[in-house]
């Protein structure tokens, strides 16, 4: 059984690290952190990856691609409180010449990392293809794509989505961050992307809506992973911003930088002490 009590603390340490970070070094992409941060939390921190900093090269290690880059500061956050990315390395984040950036770099660079990715709609396809690999190479693990709502206007996705499907490629599973907005709008305003899970469900994925911050709902839906002969998609319903009460649904802190007193506004609501 997860610690739901150690699992939140642990997102709200995540957050506020996040939160710390882009007031640090001036990097943006607030809000698309925040909203994933507890299905991060969900997959470091509990048997769903079982992953950690001995086991991050073994060639049967589950997987996990950022294929919505843009929240590689939520990703980096969350492998430094794992301990697999070290805190003097956290230090460098945003250096000239260094690997820890507004996206993930290229394997070989960072411990934890799967994917280059930022250019959206990449991170489906390549995961497919390590699922793919894990069958004909005959090993046993599981990967796992964190896609934004924004990013499922690409058609590299429903590309993906085909294939997969026709492949019963069932140790894959897509997890979408659907928070309701991309860089610009509402999400359903710049593409006609609802009914989301039924339109994964027409190109023939096992499909779970659920919230996307209620922990045991997460873990939940992580455990229906090969319990079919299809694909997994969980539309996590998501809020921009999470966490704290002023930055929630408001589509200004894709962009906006936190100033000192929202800082420590934010470490209060996260009831950090």
């Amino acid at each position: 059984m997860a610690d739901l009590d150690f699992l939140r603390k642990q997102a709200s340490k995540i957050r506020y690290r996040i939160i710390q970070n882009s007031a640090k070094t001036g990097t943006p992409h607030l809000g698309s952190c925040l909203s994933c941060t507890d299905i991060l939390t969900a997959l470091y921190f509990t048997e769903v990856l079982n992953l950690d900093l001995e086991s991050i090269n073994n060639p049967n290690r589950n997987r996990f691609i950022l294929s919505k880059g843009h929240a590689a500061p939520a990703l980096f956050c969350t492998l430094a409180e794992k301990g697999i990315i070290s805190e003097d390395l956290m230090d460098t984040y945003g250096e000239n010449g260094g690997y820890l950036g507004e996206h993930p770099p290229s394997p070989g660079h960072l411990p934890g990392i799967e994917a280059a990715t930022g250019s959206l709609g990449h991170g489906l396809p390549m995961g497919l293809g390590m699922a793919l690999a894990s069958r004909i190479q005959k090993k046993n693990f599981n990967v796992f794509v964190l896609l934004g709502d924004g990013e499922c206007n690409e058609g590299s996705v429903w590309e993906a989505a085909m294939l997969a499907s026709a492949q019963r490629v069932n140790n894959l599973c897509a997890i979408v961050d659907y928070n309701k907005w991309q860089a610009t709008d509402r999400s359903n305003e710049v593409m006609s992307l609802s009914p989301l899970d039924k339109k994964w469900e027409a190109f023939g994925w096992e499909t779970i809506s659920i919230d996307g911050h209620d922990l045991p709902s997460i873990l939940l839906a992580f455990q229906q992973i090969r319990k079919s002969d299809k694909p997994l998609a969980i539309i996590a319903n998501t809020v921009k911003g999470k966490g704290v009460s002023f930055m929630e649904d408001d589509n200004n802190w894709h962009y906006r930088i936190p100033k000192e007193e929202e800082v420590a506004a934010a470490k209060i609501e996260l009831g950090i002490n």
